[in-house]
This record gives C-alpha cells, sequence and structure tokens, in this order.
C-alpha cells in the first residue's frame, strides 16, 4: 500500500500541478502506520476514479475518461443507504436517454477483512436465466446461477416467468447480511427492439436495457480498494447485438434470425452467422436511436479510441489494452481502426479489477450467506 500511495499520489500532484507532494505523502505514510490504511481526498477519489477508466484494459470508449462523474457516497454504508443511492445513480446517468458516465464510490475495504460492502449482481440492470424443465434456461443463461442464488435467498419472482424479467438486487455491508432489493423498474429503460427493414424481426419480442452499469468490480486507488464503486458508460451496439443477443451462452439469436431471412443455416460458406449478428446490430442501433437512447456503433468507437491513443501518446503516458477486448465482434473487426495497433499489457493501477462472485461458492451462494444464515433477510421496496 505505501508503494502504491507513493506512486499515485505523485501522479495526481504531477499531472495537475498541485503543490504539497512531500507534505501530503508523509501524511498518508503515517496515517498507513497508524490505521494500516489512509483516506484518500475528496479531489484524489475523482482524480483516481477517472485515471481508473483511463487505464481499463478493456474498454473502447476512454476517450471520455476526463468527463466520468463521480459521486463520492463513502459516508453511506447500509444496505438501505447503499439502495438508495443506486437508485440515484441510475436516475442521474439515464437523463431520459442522453446517458452520461457516471460512478458511485462506496466505502473502501478494511486492510485483511472482508468488502465493507458489495454488490453480487454483475450489472445493476440484468435479466433472469430461469431453469426449464428440459435442461435449457429461459432468459438470460449467464444469469442462471445468480437466479439460482435469489431464489436461495427467499426472491420469489413473477408468477409466470419470462425472458425478460428483471433481477432483484443483492447488497451486503460489513454489518448487514446479503439483502434482496427490488429493481426500481420506473428508473429502467428498457428499448423494445425493431428493424427498419424487416417488419418480423419486432415480432421476436426481443429488448434490452438502455444502461449499462457494471457493480461487482473492485476499484483499486493508490493501494485502498473500493469493492463497492458502480460504475457506467453507454452501449457498444456490438455488446447487445453480438454477444448479449448472439451468443450461444447468452439468447442465441442468430440461427433464429438467420432463417427468419431465409438464409440455410446448414451451410458455413454463406455466412449466415455475420449476415445475422449484422441484421440484430442494425436493429439495435436503429431502435436505440429511435427511443432517443444513446448508443455507439464500433466504427465511429473505433475512431475516438485511436483518438484517445493519441491523447495519451502525447502525453507521455503508455495505452494499455487488451487487444482481444478492445476489436470489434460485429465479424469484421479488421476493418476497425483499433485492429492493426497493439498496447502495453500491463494492468496498472488505478485501475478496476475483477472479482470472485460470492454466489458461485457450492449451492450457487457463498460462505458470507452461510455464515450469517441466522440473520434475517428482508426486501427493500
Amino acid at each position: 500500500m505505501r508503494a502504491e500511495a507513493v506512486e499515485f499520489l505523485t501522479a495526481y500532484h504531477q499531472e495537475h500541478d498541485v503543490p504539497g507532494l512531500a507534505q501530503r505523502i508523509t501524511e498518508v505514510l503515517d496515517e498507513i502506520d497508524l490505521t494500516g490504511s489512509y483516506r484518500h481526498r475528496g479531489e484524489e477519489l475523482v482524480y483516481g476514479s477517472r485515471v481508473a477508466w483511463r487505464q481499463s484494459v478493456r474498454c473502447i470508449g476512454r476517450v471520455r475518461w476526463s468527463a466520468l462523474h463521480v459521486r463520492d457516497r463513502r459516508d453511506v454504508t447500509s444496505v438501505a443507504g447503499i439502495a438508495r443511492e443506486l437508485r440515484q445513480h441510475l436516475a442521474e446517468a439515464d437523463r431520459s436517454g442522453r446517458i452520461r458516465s457516471v460512478m458511485t464510490v462506496f466505502a473502501p475495504d478494511r486492510p485483511g477483512v472482508a468488502p465493507r460492502a458489495r454488490i453480487w449482481n454483475d450489472q445493476l440492470v440484468r435479466y433472469c436465466g430461469w431453469p426449464a424443465p428440459d435442461d435449457s434456461v429461459l432468459g438470460d443463461p449467464a444469469q442462471h446461477a445468480m437466479t439460482r442464488a435469489v431464489l436461495r435467498l427467499g426472491w420469489r419472482g413473477p408468477d409466470a416467468p419470462g425472458r425478460f424479467d428483471l433481477l432483484p438486487w443483492v447488497i451486503e455491508t460489513a454489518t448487514e447480511p446479503p439483502t434482496l432489493v427490488a429493481a426500481p423498474r420506473k428508473l429502467i429503460r428498457e428499448v423494445p427492439l425493431s428493424h427498419p427493414q424487416y417488419p418480423w424481426f419486432a415480432e421476436l419480442g426481443l429488448r434490452w436495457h438502455a444502461l449499462p452499469v457494471i457493480s461487482n468490480m473492485r476499484l483499486r486507488i493508490g493501494g485502498v480498494d473500493y469493492s463497492c464503486a458502480p460504475f457506467n458508460g453507454h452501449y457498444l451496439s456490438d455488446e447487445i447485438g453480438t454477444r448479449n443477443m448472439g451468443d450461444v451462452g447468452r439468447y442465441d439469436q442468430l440461427g433464429v434470425v438467420a432463417r427468419a431471412l431465409g438464409t440455410d443455416i446448414d451451410r458455413e460458406d454463406n455466412l449466415w452467422r455475420e449476415h445475422a449478428a449484422l441484421v440484430i446490430n442494425q436493429a439495435i442501433l436503429h431502435s436505440f436511436r429511435s427511443a432517443g437512447v444513446r448508443i455507439s456503433d464500433p466504427h465511429t468507437e473505433s475512431e475516438l479510441f485511436v483518438r484517445f491513443c493519441e491523447q495519451e501518446e502525447r502525453a507521455g503516458r503508455p495505452v494499455y489494452g487488451d487487444w482481444s477486448w478492445l476489436n470489434g465482434s460485429v465479424g469484421w473487426a479488421a476493418l476497425h481502426a483499433v485492429h492493426h495497433r497493439y498496447y502495453d499489457t500491463r494492468v496498472p493501477t488505478p485501475n478496476l479489477l475483477p472479482t470472485t462472485r460470492p454466489y458461485d461458492a457450492a449451492g450457487g451462494v457463498g460462505a458470507t450467506l452461510r455464515d450469517l444464515h441466522s440473520a434475517a433477510h428482508r426486501e427493500l421496496a
């Protein structure tokens, strides 16, 4: 922590030309010696959160990093308070479809102990994955384990399960057990999907939510971890169209769309998957823009990422990146500007880091739940 703190504070003071670096380093190191950690000043937290996005190796939308709106909610430590702030995050980020990038940072973890707070959901808006009698999954297969977990926690769900049922939130703190919180449907914007050329596309009954709020990653700034720091950008069309709708382990719609187009899916030389993925992506872009919801296409975002790379190089900073994540997934990634670049593959800090899922343990619910099972679970409206 001492080394990371010094590195972070030095970068902050140098990038912002802030005086008093030596004094601040002394204060922080003394605080670490006394308490085992230290508290970021408000302006340090904002800077660190933005740099974490700037250095996030899997994100192609980093040209906007300096515009990230950071909500400092480190004093909110109860489940009820966190749930209230999550609802406010949705409202502030959505802005009637004019989506802006927002991060809400809650209390930091204590060194050597469990997180002060965490959210089980990987995003604040996710759809259930219901087990079907034939061993298939109704809804989103990627959320099958989470759906089992919330059912074990006592969630009842709708009487008639569907493909797009909103999962409740599960929030836990250092003093409160994993708690079910109803997803605020009135604050969640969803977009029905249609295609400008194929009227039958709307009859597929597909839709997707407008706001991707990542809620299970760990924000690390200067050696301090924040396990509860949900953040959002806005969607790239192929995140929804190719991955969420197209992957076999997700909604698996490529074959459905290809057959509706009259394409023979028993052949490979007709590129039916690419054709179907293109049509789905066209539907995503058309539907979101018709609904007035901000969304990006892969080519535009690729060009913007090249601009980001140029900005970083002019500033004398390396461009960190995971090539496999930065290239589009519609099928012609080689046409995108980012395809011909390579990146520094290190993962520096500040950054946003993956965490283990608490419901991946035996039975679909992690050790935290077993330890706290005697406590009553409650659902917040």
